[in-house]
């Protein structure tokens, strides 16, 4: 990319949100006034992340000064310097081929694969009113918001800014209180089998289990 056009690229701002968010909003399917809300601040940071690599590079402008007299060699305004966790690392070659950006990548990938499979089985336990506890729900009670989690951490890897690692805590704390909004609501309609359900199943990370039992 050649670095007099590597920002300013408004069209592919515009493509890559639109892309990603109606993927998101496919699979979230929001209802409620706080799915609103929390879809919202996701797409906040979506629109932020894009915004900053490939529209302006808010970042690099706030900490020039720092960055130019530390690292004096790299130019901040080049796209590829702006993968900040390896230009800082020193690792060369093109960033988007590089381990970080591969597992950012995988991150994101899996992110989206899990807000797909989490969206059929809760959508078809609401159609039935049953709990949904099948597939990811097995393992963790909110597996859509964990998604959402998964996405922003692989971003953040991949195109850490100041904007959004100061939206991500939010969005940590808006997930978490949806979370316990729904389980409340849950706890209402379904009793004693979803506090049976939520007491064997965490809510966010599924359990590790070391070891195996061994049966004679």
């Amino acid at each position: 990319m050649n670095e007099s056009t590597d920002f300013g690229l408004w069209q592919l701002v515009f493509i890559n949100s639109l892309i990603f968010l109606f993927l998101a909003f496919s699979f979230f399917q929001p209802k409620t006034k706080w799915d609103w809300r929390t879809f919202g601040a996701f797409s906040a940071f979506i629109i932020a992340l894009f915004t900053e690599m490939y529209g302006f590079p808010l970042t690099v402008y706030l900490l020039s000064g720092w960055l130019s007299s530390r690292f004096p060699e790299i130019n901040w305004f080049a796209h590829n310097s702006n993968h900040f966790f390896q230009t800082l690392l020193g690792w060369q070659g093109n960033p988007h081929f590089g381990p970080l950006h591969i597992v950012s990548d995988l991150l994101v990938l899996v992110g989206l694969i899990l807000l797909a499979a989490s969206w059929k089985i809760l959508y078809r336990a609401q159609r039935n009113f049953q709990i949904a506890c099948t597939g990811p729900y097995s393992f963790i009670r909110h597996p859509q918001y964990t998604a959402f989690i998964v996405i922003m951490v692989g971003y953040l890897i991949q195109w850490p800014t100041l904007p959004t690692l100061l939206m991500f805590p939010v969005l940590i704390w808006l997930y978490a209180r949806l979370a316990r909004r729904e389980e409340q609501e849950s706890l209402a309609q379904y009793g004693d089998a979803y506090a049976s359900y939520a007491e064997r199943t965490p809510r966010f990370l599924p359990r590790l289990q070391f070891g195996a039992s061994i049966s004679n």
